[in-house]
């Protein structure tokens, strides 16, 4: 590491200390990123996280739904996303408007929200889950048909699993849908001793030929236990930074070049930095968006 590097480092930790802040960070942060943080996960260890954690200021890194969720679960504390332009184009694909139109149309419906979409929309939804979680929260409901909002994909998944009608909200991820069937075929035959893992908001067709689906979390547990040395990654690329920290002895290739998050690539360090030193930018979510926002997702935490 250079010494312009160390330095930064070093401020940005002398600048945790003095205003009593928690640095966290997703998994698809850059590795330099996730290096400082305290603690860094997937949204259900984040928002469980951002929930119980001491410290008066959290600096989230990770993109604007994330920060969000933190400022819903704890308003009594100052929520800080250093890159202010790090959102996401899943969560923008539903709108609070689309969901009542959309519950008006299905009354007898719940609606279960992913956690990748806005305070809003939570605010609408009648629990909220995670892509670790998706499945349970939708078997906890009473509901015999579920709106899922905003991710096809990831709708898809949980329909296979459960015995409920799924109906799905038109929106995906740009980066995970852009997973084809041949990005596969073309990863085994490069790797044909590797297994195949993927996050469940790749199409259903790419999910099928893989070997396991999961959250990022459920990649790492599943990497920690299988005797597999050779493992192919089919989630953004910033999880294999985690993957390899926690299993040296394996090798670790992304399904695809084009599994880039650009948003979740707009935290630096200087961000971090930067955003210690002027307590901003701030998240915040007032009034009642934040009372309705919040019981969906201490529903999600509950179930876990």
């Amino acid at each position: 590491m250079s010494e312009i590097h160390n330095d930064l480092v070093e401020e940005i930790r002398r600048l945790k200390a003095e205003r009593d802040a928690i640095i966290i960070a997703h998994n698809y942060q850059n590795p330099e990123v996730q290096d400082i943080a305290d603690i860094v996960g997937d949204s259900l260890a984040l928002a469980r996280a951002a929930a119980k954690v001491p410290q008066s200021v959290i600096v989230f890194c990770g993109v604007h739904f994330m920060a969000e969720s933190a400022a819903i679960l704890s308003p009594d504390k100052t929520v800080l996303l250093p890159a202010i332009d790090a959102g996401c184009p899943l969560a923008d694909m539903a709108d609070a408007e689309s969901v009542r139109a959309m519950r008006e149309k299905h009354p007898d419906a719940a609606v279960v929200s992913y956690v990748n979409t806005s305070a809003a929309v939570k605010a609408e939804s009648d629990i909220c889950c995670t892509s670790a979680n998706a499945v349970r929260v939708v078997q906890s409901l009473e509901e015999k048909r579920v709106i899922f909002v905003p991710d096809q994909n990831l709708a898809a998944y949980v329909a296979a699993r459960v015995d409920k009608e799924i109906i799905p909200w038109p929106g995906y991820c740009p980066t995970h849908h852009r997973l084809q069937t041949d990005d596969v075929i073309k990863a085994r035959a490069a790797h044909p001793e590797a297994l195949v893992v993927v996050h469940p908001e790749v199409r259903p067709e790419v999910a099928e030929m893989a070997d396991f689906v999961g959250s990022t979390a459920q990649m790492l547990d599943f990497a920690k236990q299988t005797d597999a040395k050779t493992l192919i990654i089919g989630t953004e690329m910033g999880m294999l930074h985690q993957l390899k920290k926690a299993n040296p002895d394996k090798q670790f290739y992304l399904l695809s070049p084009r599994l880039v998050c650009p948003n979740m690539k707009r935290t630096t360090l200087t961000h971090v930095r930067d955003s210690l030193a002027s307590l901003t930018p701030r998240i915040t979510v007032d009034g009642d968006v934040r009372q309705r926002a919040v019981r969906a997702l201490e529903r999600m935490i509950e179930i876990g």
